[in-house]
């Protein structure tokens, strides 16, 4: 199986680079890199984090994200238990801004290509008729090679930068690089954010772990994930509250504790903060889809 979603260095002889992905889950690790890239979910399910943004994703999902916007594509849980027999399957294409070379970008025909990367600083996620083209044409990208990849290539860049049909991910831009130091700090507070959300979180506990004190960890967190740890956390139980509502039967006061509220009003409350209607107005609204 290829593996999935690794920080990408293009070599020198090529241009850009594609993947397909083929695992048994992708890549846990959060991290950012210089490249621009283009992502599809062919197929899996988990939580997508990108810049200050939580969300489910699943297959169907087409992102493009800026150089130095920090994500991770965290597969669901029942991917990395050993008698696992899910896989997920994906297409993922790296390129830097020069790519075609470094004063291209400057010419009248690039302007388009110009915003579209401007644009991804925030993270783009793509909806609509063109992007299921886009889909296609990735699929086709991964048979291609040569000067037939490029030129497929820039066919993708074509409508992807002149699609209107996408949404800004995180809400704010991000700045890089970041070192292999922050890499594994805070993949150290996702996976404890992972592990331990459905139950009371130890801000000591989580602290001691990266030599930090916990009001030193907090300012740091909210620096960097432009909101507070306790905030983060609320989103991550809400968004798994989201996925139960969907694909399970439980009784919303079940899902509330299987999420780590401690009661079915603060829930409720919370729910409602985060996706602005009731947890029960959010499960008609999905039976009726």
């Amino acid at each position: 199986m290829k593996v999935a979603i690794h920080k990408s260095s293009i070599p020198e002889t090529q241009m850009f680079v594609v993947k397909e992905l083929d695992d048994k889950h992708f890549d846990p690790t959060w991290h950012a890199h210089s490249e621009y890239q283009l992502f599809v979910v062919l197929k899996g399910t988990g939580t997508r984090f990108i810049g200050d943004s939580i969300k489910s994703f699943e297959a169907g999902e087409l992102v493009f994200t800026g150089a130095d916007l920090p994500h991770l594509w965290r597969s669901d849980e029942l991917y990395f238990k050993k008698d696992n027999k899910h896989t997920i399957k994906g297409i993922v294409i790296y390129l830097q801004e020069n790519f075609l070379g470094d004063h291209m970008m400057e010419k009248e025909e690039m302007l388009l290509l110009k915003k579209l990367f401007k644009r991804s600083a925030r993270g783009l996620e793509f909806y609509g008729e063109r992007k299921q083209l886009i889909i296609s044409m990735m699929q086709e990208l991964v048979t291609m090679k040569g000067l037939e990849s490029l030129i497929q290539l820039l066919k993708i860049l074509q409508v992807v930068s002149q699609t209107r049909e996408f949404n800004y991910i995180s809400h704010t831009e991000y700045s890089g690089p970041f070192n292999e130091n922050e890499t594994d700090r805070m993949n150290k507070v996702y996976e404890y954010a992972f592990k331990n959300f459905r139950k009371k979180i130890s801000l000591p506990e989580l602290s001691s772990m990266l030599f930090m004190t916990p009001t030193s960890f907090s300012r740091y967190f909210s620096i960097r994930n432009n909101k507070t740890f306790s905030k983060f956390i609320t989103e991550l139980r809400v968004k798994h509250a989201c996925k139960l509502l969907m694909e399970s039967d439980l009784p919303i006061s079940t899902i509330s504790y299987e999420c780590g509220f401690n009661t079915l009003s603060n829930f409720n409350k919370q729910f409602k903060e985060v996706m602005l209607k009731k947890p029960s107005d959010y499960k008609n609204e999905y039976m009726k889809m």
